[in-house]
C-alpha cells in the first residue's frame, strides 16, 4: 500500500453485485458474507514520502457473527429492514500475533540518526459493523473496534519523537480524505423499499415475528447513527527509556545517565467520530454519561452564537 498525495474518487458499487449482474444487496453478497476466512501469514507492507511500514499478522480469521458478537447461524448475522432500505453486517477479524515496524525513509524529512519503531502484540481482534442501502450495496454507516489485551511496548525517547514525526506526516492526507468522506457523506433521502422476495427471509431472526415493527425495532437496536472507529487495550504497560547517551558522546562524561519512565494503564479507550456535527446528541456514543449533558448544552450554545454572527455578516 502506498499513501496518496490526493485521496481516490470513491469505489462506486459493489464489485460482488457488479459481477453477478445484480445491482442490489442479493444473494451473491450473502454468499461471499458467509465465508469463514483462514490465512496462516499475511504481510502488508506501507510505502509513504516520509517513512515505510510493515503489518505482520499470523493465524489470521475473519467470520459473520451476531449483534453480540457470536458465532451463530449466518441467518442471525444480519439483519434488514425493508422499510428503510438498509441492512446490517457484523463481522469479526481475529489473530495469534501482529508484528508493526516502522523506519524512516531515504528522502523523508526525518533526522539521519533514527531508531525503527517496533511492536509485538499477542492475539486480538477487530469487530466491524457495515450499514448498507439494500438498493445499491453502498455503505452508509461502518463502526469498527480495535480490541487488544495485554500489551507491553519498550518506547525509547528517539523512537517517541519519530511516532510523532511519522503520525504528523500522514495528518496531511488523513485531513484530505476525511474531507472528501464529508463531502460524499450520504445525506437522508427518501429510499423506496425494495420488492418482497424469499431471500429477505434468511435476514429474520429467530423468535421475532415478520412485521415492520418488529423488524424496526430489532433494526434500530443495532443501527450506527453514524461512523465511528474505537480502539480497547485492556492493559498497557508502556516504558520509555532515554538513549541520548548512545547518541551523544559527552553526555557520560558530565555524568548524565540515561533514565527511565513507566506507565501502565487498564481499560484505555479511544473513541473517534469522524462525521459527527457540533451540537448534535451523543447517547448513542459507544461510552455516553450524563456528564457529556454539560458538553452537549455547552457546544449548543457555542453553535448558536457562530450562527446568529453568521447572520449578522
Amino acid at each position: 500500500m502506498r499513501t496518496c498525495e490526493e485521496p481516490r474518487p470513491p469505489n462506486g458499487q459493489s464489485p460482488i453485485a457488479l459481477a453477478a449482474g445484480q445491482s442490489e444487496y442479493g444473494f451473491a453478497e450473502k454468499v461471499v458474507e458467509g465465508m469463514f476466512i483462514v490465512v496462516n501469514s499475511i504481510t502488508i507492507k506501507i510505502h509513504s514520502k516520509a517513512f515505510h511500514a510493515s503489518f505482520e499478522l499470523w493465524q489470521l480469521q475473519g467470520y459473520s457473527v451476531n449483534p453480540n458478537w457470536q458465532q451463530s447461524d449466518l441467518r442471525l448475522t444480519r439483519i434488514t429492514d425493508p422499510q428503510r432500505g438498509e441492512v446490517l453486517t457484523f463481522k469479526e477479524l481475529t489473530w495469534q500475533t501482529l508484528r508493526i515496524e516502522a523506519d524512516a525513509t531515504d528522502n523523508g524529512d526525518q533526522d539521519p540518526v533514527t531508531t525503527p519503531l517496533r511492536l509485538i502484540t499477542n492475539q486480538g481482534r477487530i469487530q466491524i459493523s457495515l450499514k448498507r442501502r439494500t438498493k445499491d450495496c453502498n455503505v452508509m454507516a461502518s463502526k469498527l473496534m480495535f480490541l487488544l489485551d495485554d500489551l507491553l511496548w519498550v518506547l525509547t525517547d528517539s523512537q517517541l519523537k519519530a511516532m510523532m514525526k511519522y503520525a504528523e506526516s500522514l495528518s496531511e492526507a488523513m485531513e484530505k480524505s476525511a474531507q472528501q468522506r464529508k463531502s460524499l457523506a450520504p445525506e437522508s433521502v427518501q429510499i423506496t423499499p425494495p420488492a418482497p422476495s424469499t431471500q429477505q427471509s434468511w435476514s429474520q431472526p429467530f423468535g421475532v415475528s415478520p412485521n415492520a415493527s418488529s423488524i424496526g425495532q430489532y433494526f434500530d437496536k443495532y443501527d450506527m447513527k453514524e461512523s465511528s472507529y474505537h480502539l480497547l487495550i485492556s492493559h498497557l504497560d508502556l516504558h520509555i527509556c532515554d538513549d541520548s547517551h548512545t547518541r551523544e558522546s559527552g553526555a557520560l562524561k558530565h555524568g548524565m545517565l540515561g533514565g527511565a519512565m513507566q506507565l501502565t494503564f487498564r481499560r484505555m479507550a479511544f473513541d473517534y467520530y469522524p462525521f459527527h456535527r457540533a451540537g448534535d446528541a451523543c447517547k448513542h456514543w459507544v461510552r455516553y454519561s450524563e456528564a457529556m449533558e454539560t458538553r452537549g448544552q455547552w457546544a449548543k450554545k457555542l453553535v448558536s452564537e457562530f450562527q446568529s454572527k453568521i447572520e449578522k455578516l
